[in-house]
């Protein structure tokens, strides 16, 4: 922490000398601060005007961006304006808010630090540009086969797998073209909602599920984006519950297409607690992943069990086609060796009161209850 150290003379207007000083002392001894980014709005706050901080001690205390930056500096940021503006500033942005935490942390300048009971979180980017969710597990896809088309016969279809192998599965065999591209649907941006937030049961729905997800956010704009360089484009990961209305989703998608109100109702799309820079995930697939109902453990996996990556995903969506700073891209239901990632796999749904909890390992627990 910066009350450790010995600070040059500090002038509030030299960012740049500020920020060459932290990267010496930081960046190169490896000790700069966690970096989960969330959107919030004070309690206080008539106006709900919505700021960017970063969760301090274990998430108890919050640092506000802006108000650090307009104390170090005098005038404010333009990566600090909301989370879209943080990702389109890329690397400069993250640099920009390492210095700042530092700075909040060491000289504590007013109103630059929040307790988190004292506010709302938002999902972390409240309004994607635009939200793909994928199948990027290829567990799940055999088990959703098996739970809602096979049915009686997925016994059957368990044991042609396990004396014949996968291949020689009906399962497989109904989704050879999974194993070419990595398929998705387009999300609704508008519903989507943060942890803590209450999900509603849709009228028409009988079976709401719950998907243990997590996903990233795009960084930079590109096209014809090569797999070897797809991994620049990811600007922060977090954690992702697709609710689903299982029993709607399948009626329409016998009609092949879909999925549409299956997945398109309000507060659907849940997202948080934080925005996770890629840099303090070295290796974003070898992450536990556990899924809770009233604090009973459903799910359990692991994003080593990913088919598809997010490097994949990139790739194939840029083929001919420009992706944008702030778009989500969900990875798909985390199905695999350790247990199986939706209520559908299981034969069990959801009802009213029931508190949805989904944890990864390095970005938290987004939890949310469900009400009518």
């Amino acid at each position: 922490m910066l009350e450790d150290c010995h600070l040059p003379p500090f002038d509030p207007h030299s960012f740049l000398a500020f920020t060459d000083y932290w990267r010496h002392k930081h960046i190169d001894l490896g000790t700069k601060p966690d970096m989960k980014l969330v959107t919030l709005i004070k309690k206080d706050d008539p106006n709900s005007t919505q700021h960017i901080g970063v969760l301090l001690d274990n998430g108890q205390r919050i640092a506000i961006l802006q108000a650090g930056i307009e104390a170090m500096t005098g005038s404010p940021s333009p990566f600090f304006i909301d989370m879209l503006a943080f990702l389109r500033g890329d690397t400069a942005a993250r640099d920009e808010a390492h210095a700042v935490v530092e700075y909040i942390t060491g000289q504590h300048p007013p109103d630059s630090i929040v307790a988190s009971d004292s506010v709302t979180l938002l999902a972390p980017v409240p309004r994607p540009e635009s939200i793909r969710d994928y199948m990027g597990f290829e567990q799940h896809i055999i088990n959703c086969i098996r739970a809602a088309g096979l049915k009686k016969l997925a016994p059957f279809d368990e044991w042609v797998e396990k004396n014949f192998g996968r291949k020689r599965s009906i399962a497989y065999r109904l989704n050879k073209a999974w194993y070419d591209r990595p398929i998705y649907y387009k999300g609704n941006r508008f519903s989507v909602v943060g942890s803590d937030t209450p999900v509603h049961m849709p009228a028409y729905t009988k079976k709401l599920d719950y998907e243990l997800e997590w996903g990233i956010f795009t960084g930079k704009s590109g096209v014809d984006i090569p797999k070897e360089r797809a991994f620049q484009y990811i600007g922060g990961y977090t954690i992702f519950n697709d609710f689903s209305a299982r029993d709607i989703q399948m009626e329409e998608m016998a009609g092949r297409l879909g999925p549409t109100k299956g997945k398109d109702f309000d507060t659907g799309n849940t997202m948080g607690p934080c925005l996770v820079t890629p840099d303090e995930i070295p290796d974003p697939y070898d992450l536990t992943m556990v899924a809770r109902v009233n604090g009973e453990e459903w799910s359990r996996g692991t994003s080593a069990d990913t088919t598809w990556t997010f490097e994949d995903i990139i790739a194939y969506v840029s083929q001919s086609e420009t992706i944008h700073p702030g778009e989500f891209f969900g990875s798909g239901t985390c199905s695999g060796a350790q247990g199986r990632g939706c209520g559908l796999e299981m034969g069990k749904f959801l009802k009213v009161g029931d508190v949805i909890e989904l944890e990864v390992e390095k970005i938290g627990i987004l939890r949310n209850r469900i009400e009518e």
